[in-house]
């Protein structure tokens, strides 16, 4: 863990976006000052890409390996985004510095998988992470007040935990569990597709105690991203790692009520989805969602009530996506596009298109 000396800090104008404040984001802030993603640039260097919603000023900071989402700290100009699978880094960002402030490795024998989430107070940070000798997948727990120090593990009795969020009582994380054993020794290889074990995991973040876990309808519906609605609904998006010319359901739904199920999309369009979803966003004051495809470069609007489909909308490479504070949505384009897609279920709409490759998250 360390200060960087020299922080590369690219300042690219991108116009103004005309977007609201986002106040909903960091609790306790008047608004949410930057929109922060991972990108490449034209050059194809790995970056994180911070733009404000309000007037479009933007920076932008060099890091050495491609990063994946990111999570707000509540109370805090502080952003973390965290390495793409099998990376070992998590950076934290200061949006009135600019700058990266701290790197934190995720110390020898592990790996992070690319999310984590804050707790209320913003003290501490929960982040999904793979011990590499047994593939045991766990929540390692930083405490972000003393310069963001390992304080401890969450066991999940499974392998390939991906992204997390707090449910709306402050204290169960839930967790999508990819199911998928990797090693950096093989870089990206999936190797146990044939005895996956995905689930979408509830567990209380205090005591560790897991006290739901939901299993999709397949074992190889690899269960990875996910959002919580302000009622407590949880949508997540799966990515199936079987034949290509199987179809099977790509959306799965807890509700408040701790109801599991799946969401049956009409046929051709799951087939045109290419089995893979990326992005799942649940807007705030409204009960709508929005799923993105990148492979089937495609957004899906549904109703979070009760998985209705109401809206699919082609866009090229649909990647992060992420509230845009006034019931709709910002999404970014791997192509370099970031749109809003309004909760309506009007079209997307071209905010800018920055000669940028984004990742899949906006944070």
């Amino acid at each position: 863990m360390h200060r960087r000396d020299l922080l590369k800090t690219g300042l690219v104008g991108l116009g103004a976006l005309g977007l609201p404040s986002l106040g909903w984001a960091l609790p306790g802030r008047q608004q949410a000052h930057w929109l922060f993603s991972a990108v490449d640039d034209a050059e194809g260097r790995h970056c994180i890409q911070a733009i404000s919603p309000e007037d479009g000023r933007s920076f932008r900071i060099a890091v050495s390996e491609r990063c994946h989402g990111g999570c707000l700290r509540p109370d805090s100009a502080q952003a973390v985004l965290f390495a793409r699978r099998p990376g070992r880094s998590l950076h934290v960002i200061d949006g009135d510095a600019r700058a990266e402030i701290t790197r934190v490795d995720a110390g020898p024998g592990h790996h992070f998988y690319g999310h984590g989430v804050f707790e209320p107070s913003g003290r501490y940070l929960y982040v999904t992470a793979n011990r590499i000798e047994d593939a045991a997948g766990l929540v390692r727990v930083y405490d972000a007040e003393r310069d963001y120090a390992h304080r401890h593990d969450l066991p999940l009795d499974g392998i390939g935990p991906h992204e997390l969020r707090l449910m709306p009582d402050g204290r169960t994380l839930a967790i999508g569990l990819g199911g998928i054993r990797t090693h950096p020794d093989y870089g990206r290889a999936k190797l146990n597709l044939d005895d996956m074990a995905p689930a979408l995991v509830l567990m209380d973040r205090e005591s560790g105690e897991i006290s739901a876990r939901h299993a999709p309808s397949h074992h190889q519906l690899s269960c990875r991203h996910l959002d919580v609605g302000a009622d407590g609904t949880v949508l997540a998006g799966y990515q199936y790692q079987g034949p290509e010319w199987e179809r099977r359901p790509l959306i799965a739904r807890l509700s408040p009520q701790g109801e599991f199920s799946e969401i049956a999309l009409p046929g051709p369009l799951t087939d045109e989805l290419r089995q893979y979803t990326a992005s799942v966003a649940i807007a705030r004051g409204r009960p709508r969602a929005l799923i993105t495809a990148p492979r089937g470069h495609r957004v899906l609007l549904i109703d979070s009530r009760d998985g209705r489909l109401l809206a699919s909308h082609p866009l090229p490479d649909a990647a992060g996506a992420r509230c845009d504070g006034r019931g709709g949505f910002l999404v970014s384009s791997g192509r370099g596009g970031l749109y809003r897609v309004g909760g309506d279920g009007s079209a997307p709409q071209q905010l800018e298109s920055p000669a940028l490759r984004w990742d899949n998250h906006l944070t």
